[in-house]
């Protein structure tokens, strides 16, 4: 995980991620602070209860995001990104000048005036705060970027959340906490100061100021790409799901628990700090590359962890009776629900983390602020909808625990029905077991693979599961040519066919789908495609590399495209190689956790490829180490 951290080090990224940390922080230090005002002064302050008044500030927190994002991803997009980020903090601190008028006049419409304004400046913030990353990043480290960023964003929201009850709770809070709001909107500014120049996307793009409009052609944008469009629906499903769960805690600490206020800044604090974690994690666990693999991972633990909670908590219902902290946790079940709450939050970091990385590096860079701003007009109906729906169900008679039953339920339908339109979520979740439970992968040379642009992968043929191996090693998606009886297994079928593959069967055999894969290969290069080719035709059961077929000739003299020569290592012997007879037949041949090397070479011009050079380069990369 050291290559994360080691951004915190550069001005490229440190001084945006203090800006974005400070700025998150100050927007829960005054949200929560008014919130604890009017729940406990609102008779002094207004007319109106307090039950009310929190949730008409809940309100005008998110309306911007419908109301100005669409505007806001213009302006990301047309502007240079450092000055826009500059103008939004210089915003901040005004509004907090504003604010601790509000305090002084104990006025709480101009206090709620000023958070609508405070969530116009977040709407504002939140385009160019995303789009900014993949300017400043490669693309190894988005995932890291992003994690540290999502981790730091939950922190920043937690020790705002404590510092805004606890200060605006002491003798003249109100004057405390107007100071606070004011330094660290300084701060933010301070630091927005030191982020590098970050170049418009559009710059000549017309500025249209109708929201409606704007709004649904930004939506548009998102629909072109159909697995872009469909992991904002599921970024958008995680702040349901976290809505869901971070509404709930003040009710599940007091009517499950029996705790006091001390209990719900506990939850909130495990659940804070397992978003953080899981988040940082995702690098390692990715191999620093967009590995959507892990999103099918974390959706099962939000559901599984999320079904636990439910049926643990029955166990700790408490009455009207409230316990202290110390005696809470001396109860074993509290224990067994705050695991589940760190691993659904851990969960969360494994699924969130990677969508929004495939989300920056999928999108069209001159609209991709726009796209960031329609991601979040989605979250923001979504977590309206999250509350009404937790209204709804517990005013109709349910309790806490079960609308966490209901809502885990819902994610495994959500999951299902997403995963079934893009299998290639879960396609790379199986690739990522198979790499990380039966094998253990070293790649090298991968960075040979043309980022863009048509070229055809060739690669020694050992066991059953080489396509698998070499779709983990390479961040593009490739199509392979494989055995049309291999293609057609019963479960390995759905794999092949979510990755495209393109079956084929030898002349002798059936010329005519002979004749349909070569076509199918030079449309797939000719689309710009990543062609995996086995030029020995078929798996060896023998450990030697057999005789190149004089195939991937044939392709590239049609469609001529580069070649990457590939070479796997340390398969040979495994259970899904043939040696000593049939593959997978003798189950933990070699225990699990093996370790296998894939090792690329840079590649052979169209002009240069002859299949017996192809083969000695593929055999020279192998070595002696089958």
């Amino acid at each position: 995980m050291s290559s994360q951290f080691k951004l915190m080090r550069e001005r490229r990224f440190l001084p945006f991620f203090m800006t974005q940390f400070l700025g998150a922080f100050n927007d829960n230090f005054y949200k929560n602070a008014l919130v604890v005002l009017v729940t406990f002064q609102a008779a002094q302050l207004t007319d109106l209860p307090a039950g009310v008044l929190v949730n008409i500030a809940a309100g005008l927190f998110i309306l911007p995001f419908f109301l100005f994002s669409a505007t806001a991803g213009q302006l990301a997009d047309k502007f240079e990104k450092s000055r826009l980020i500059r103008y939004t903090k210089l915003l901040e601190v005004v509004l907090m000048l504003l604010a601790v008028v509000a305090f002084a006049l104990s006025s709480v419409n101009l206090l709620l005036i000023t958070l609508f304004l405070m969530g116009t400046q977040s709407a504002i913030f939140g385009p160019v705060k995303y789009a900014i990353l993949p300017q400043m990043l490669a693309e190894h480290e988005l995932v890291g970027g992003n994690a540290l960023v999502e981790s730091g964003t939950f922190l920043a929201i937690l020790l705002g959340t404590i510092v805004g009850g606890l200060l605006i709770a002491v003798p003249d809070g109100p004057a405390w906490v107007s100071a606070g709001v004011v330094a660290v909107a300084v701060l933010g500014y301070l630091a927005s100061r030191a982020i590098p120049p970050a170049a418009a996307a559009d710059p000549h793009m017309k500025i249209d100021w109708n929201p409606v409009s704007q709004t649904w052609q930004m939506l548009g944008f998102v629909r072109e790409n159909r697995t872009v469009f469909l992991s904002i629906l599921g970024i958008s499903w995680f702040w349901f799901y976290g809505a869901v769960f971070l509404s709930q805690f003040p009710g599940f600490a007091a009517t499950v628990l029996g705790g006091d206020e001390k209990a719900v800044t506990l939850l909130l604090a495990v659940f804070s700090v397992g978003i953080a974690v899981g988040s940082l994690l995702c690098e390692r666990m990715s191999g620093k590359q967009v590995e959507i693999g892990l999103v099918p991972f974390g959706s099962i633990g939000l559901t599984v962890f999320g079904l636990d909670l439910w049926w643990a908590s029955p166990a700790l219902e408490a009455g009207a009776a409230m316990r202290p902290l110390s005696e809470l946790l001396a109860q074993p079940g509290t224990w067994r629900i705050l695991f589940d709450l760190v691993m659904v939050a851990l969960c969360g970091g494994f699924y969130i983390v990677p969508l929004y990385a495939l989300v920056q590096s999928r999108s069209a860079p001159s609209h991709r602020s726009r796209i960031i701003a329609a991601n979040n007009i989605l979250n923001a109906l979504f977590m309206v909808v999250a509350a009404a729906m937790g209204a709804g169900l517990l005013a109709a008679g349910a309790s806490v625990p079960q609308l966490f039953l209901i809502t885990a339920l819902l994610n495994a339908a959500v999951a299902l029905y997403i995963y079934t339109l893009v299998p290639e979520f879960l396609l790379r979740f199986i690739v990522w077991l198979l790499v990380h439970t039966v094998y253990r992968l070293r790649v090298e040379g991968m960075e040979h693979v043309p980022e863009k642009g048509p070229a055809i992968i060739a690669a020694n043929h050992v066991s059953f599961v080489d396509a698998l191996i070499i779709m983990a090693a390479c961040r593009r998606p490739i199509r392979f040519v494989m055995d049309h009886g291999i293609f057609r297994w019963p479960v390995m079928s759905f794999v092949f066919r979510a990755s495209r593959a393109i079956p084929i069967a030898s002349p002798k055999e059936d010329p005519a789908m002979t004749r349909r894969a070569f076509d199918e290969v030079a449309d797939a290069l000719e689309a710009g495609e990543l062609v995996g080719i086995f030029p020995e035709g078929r798996i060896t059961d023998s450990g030697d590399i057999q005789p190149f077929r004089p195939g991937i000739g044939r392709i590239v003299a049609r469609t001529p495209v580069p070649v990457v020569p590939v070479a796997l290592r340390g398969l040979w012997g495994s259970f899904f190689s043939r040696k000593d007879g049939r593959a997978m037949t003798r189950p933990f041949r070699r225990g699990v956790f093996n370790r296998i090397e894939l090792v690329a070479a840079a590649p052979v011009g169209p002009g240069e490829v002859t299949t017996e050079g192809l083969q000695a380069k593929v055999a020279a990369l192998r070595g002696e180490w089958r």
